[in-house]
């Protein structure tokens, strides 16, 4: 297939598709993601990731996981198309900016190279330039409810309000964030706390 030919064989995938990871992992394993720019989504598989927060290990793993969870929660999106797909490339500012920091896996940054990446990607294969920049703009704000949550100086209120809509990024931030391994209950209701505190913060001060 070739690379449109491929993209809108993933876009069918996603859009409909109840566990999407399993057709996706299947064309990858068949060859069909070697060629550029399915090739970058490939190259995940040799980003390794902290353990401590990622303990299904590297990051292709955790994207086919947040793309499953994607899934389960797409219906609740106003953008089904847009939100699929930018779970499917939130992390690919992951193969830039990883690096081995004082004995641990650290990204900082990711989610902005993501964006970057993300566009690139993008552009070869559709010309689709709003579907483009919707997806662009959740993968570089998918971190902030982290940023808020922990009072981080990244956190970027105006732009979220003024460029992007916060309850796509609290929808994509939850299957970011409920989309890695071995997740007792405890850390769940932890992570939904703290999208729906963000979601709060926002609603509560942009009626």
């Amino acid at each position: 297939m070739t690379c449109k030919e491929v993209f809108v064989k993933v876009d069918e995938i996603l859009l409909n598709s109840p566990k999407p990871s399993i057709e996706i992992k299947k064309l990858i394993d068949e060859g069909e993601f070697d060629e550029k720019p399915f090739i970058k989504i490939k190259k995940l598989q040799d980003v390794e990731q902290n353990l401590v927060h990622h303990p299904e290990g590297n990051v292709l793993n955790h994207t086919l996981m947040v793309v499953d969870k994607a899934s389960e929660y797409k219906e609740k999106s106003k953008n089904k198309r847009v939100f699929m797909w930018s779970a499917l490339l939130h992390d690919l500012g992951k193969l830039t900016t990883t690096r081995v920091r004082k004995g641990k896996i650290t990204a900082y940054g990711h989610d902005l190279q993501g964006e970057i990446l993300a566009r690139k990607f993008l552009n070869q294969v559709t010309d689709d330039e709003k579907f483009i920049n919707e997806v662009c703009i959740l993968v570089k704000y998918h971190m902030q409810t982290l940023f808020y949550d922990k009072k981080l100086p990244f956190f970027r209120e105006k732009e979220i309000v003024n460029e992007s809509d916060y309850e796509e990024i609290s929808l994509l931030s939850l299957a970011d964030r409920l989309g890695r391994g071995s997740l007792c209950q405890e850390k769940v209701k932890k992570e939904e706390k703290r999208i729906n505190d963000f979601k709060s913060f926002f609603a509560d001060k942009y009626k």
